[in-house]
């Protein structure tokens, strides 16, 4: 028997159970620790999966093929068939025209954005040319569209895909703006935070093919224009900015936003801008084939079938980008905590095209820029993602589509000495989110319906 000084023989006895005692209740905590962290990771990665999921299956729903065939079907074509697609889903849209029509097309030609075109398409040249910036293949490929156009005669008929993309892809400017002019001007109203409305109301003036335009060359021959659209409300005029369609902005109009953004031009663009566009068309049907309000609708579909209620809050939301990312997230804490109608699991969807006012010199896009901001407003929540991506897959001058956030995002930038008001305040939302693996990357999709944000909570 072990005595202590005392002389108490039960001294080491008591000390001993007492330390198992100790032991075992830290064991059984830490077990419940690892346990609880095993659970959150495996939910947070369902979450996440299910993101994913969502994106890739609305996107899907959206892809131009099977709504250019329905447009097709139901148009009869008497005359000499021509083809020209312009935009980034134009190699899509131009792949399913050519398989439904076949050798009814004589001649066409495709323009796109870099890396978007597939494969050659039979009997149609394809260029890739600049966006958002055009470059000298646009005005290469927008060269050979006029010269099509222009050789068109009474009893042709012109197929006009169209899809967003096109602003930048299919440009000739009037005589006596160089392109440099006109990257510089682009530039400006980019990073100026107009919305595409205002923006295309400058573009389309100073140009041979917008506005109209283009359909004007291809008289007296029809024109047949079948658009993808990337544009709040549809109008046609600003859809690529509206290569046939009617302008229905005005002069004073396009004055206004050159004073309200504080844009610097030469006098032979602000001679431009004060003369009116074409206010009518007679050669010209035009049918929209999609646009953001089937994206969300897609994404509300497939985010029952995954087992979340879904809720489409808005589909025309259009406000900088991190105004946006603030807000959804003040939703989302909202249905965390319980204090509006809004109840797990549920996926609240938005649709819309946000702007960005770019001061610094990062890297980055608008979805990128919402996802971070929405990172702040939910950091530290559990079972809840946001996320935003172009229907596109690419998001600014960049190869992501978007960004994905969660609770963790905003620790895991603090460890790596980052902060997102800084990151935001330099526009380099891309090099963030890269950071802690929260970049969407989809590759070039095959359309272009605007883009889709959403809160995941579990």
């Amino acid at each position: 028997m072990v005595m202590n000084k005392t002389g108490n023989p039960f001294f080491f006895i008591d000390n001993f159970m007492l330390c198992l005692i100790i032991y075992s209740n830290t064991f059984i905590l830490c077990s419940r620790i690892i346990g609880c962290d095993y659970q959150r990771g495996y939910f947070m990665e369902k979450l996440y999966q299910d993101a994913y999921t969502l994106i890739n299956r609305s996107i899907a729903a959206n892809l131009p093929q099977e709504a250019v065939r329905n447009a097709l079907k139901n148009h009869a074509f008497t005359g000499n068939l021509y083809l020209v697609a312009i935009g980034k889903a134009a190699w899509t849209m131009a792949q399913a025209a050519k398989e439904e029509l076949g050798d009814a097309v004589k001649k066409g030609m495709v323009i796109t954005k870099y890396g978007h075109a597939e494969k050659p398409i039979p009997g149609l040249e394809i260029i890739e040319a600049g966006h958002p910036l055009s470059d000298e293949n646009t005005i290469l490929g927008t060269g050979k569209a006029i010269e099509l156009a222009r050789g068109l005669g009474k009893g042709d008929e012109l197929l006009l895909l169209i899809s967003g993309g096109g602003s930048a892809l299919f440009e000739k400017p009037l005589a006596g703006i160089a392109l440099p002019d006109l990257a510089e001007l682009n530039k400006q109203l980019l990073g100026s935070g107009a919305d595409i409305v205002e923006i295309n109301m400058i573009r389309k003036r100073l140009s041979a093919v917008k506005a109209g335009r283009f359909a004007q060359l291809c008289a007296p021959a029809k024109v047949f224009a079948v658009v993808l659209s990337d544009v709040l409300g549809d109008r046609l005029d600003s859809i690529a900015s509206g290569p046939a369609a009617a302008d229905l902005s005005t002069a004073e109009e396009a004055l206004n936003v050159v004073n309200k953004y504080k844009l610097t031009l030469n006098d032979r663009i602000r001679q431009y801008l004060a003369q009116e566009t074409p206010k009518s068309l007679d050669n010209v049907e035009s049918v929209i084939t999609g646009s953001v309000r089937t994206l969300c609708q897609s994404a509300a579909d497939n985010a029952y079938a995954l087992g979340y209620t879904p809720h489409i809050l808005c589909s025309d939301m259009n406000c900088e980008a991190r105004d946006a990312g603030k807000f959804i997230a003040a939703i989302a804490r909202n249905i965390g905590s319980g204090t509006n109608s809004l109840k797990p699991p549920c996926a609240v969807i938005f649709g819309g095209e946000t702007v960005v006012h770019l001061k610094g010199k990062g890297k980055g896009g608008r979805n990128q820029e919402l996802a971070l901001a929405a990172a702040e407003g939910i950091a530290l929540m559990d079972k809840t993602v946001v996320f935003s991506a172009g229907s596109d897959g690419t998001d600014g001058p960049t190869d992501a589509a978007g960004g994905i956030v969660d609770g963790r995002t905003v620790r895991r930038l603090k460890e790596k000495g980052l902060k997102i008001p800084d990151i935001l305040d330099n526009n380099d939302a891309y090099y963030g989110l890269e950071a802690v693996n929260g970049l969407i990357k989809t590759g070039p999709t095959g359309t272009n319906v605007n883009d889709i944000a959403v809160i995941l909570h579990g």
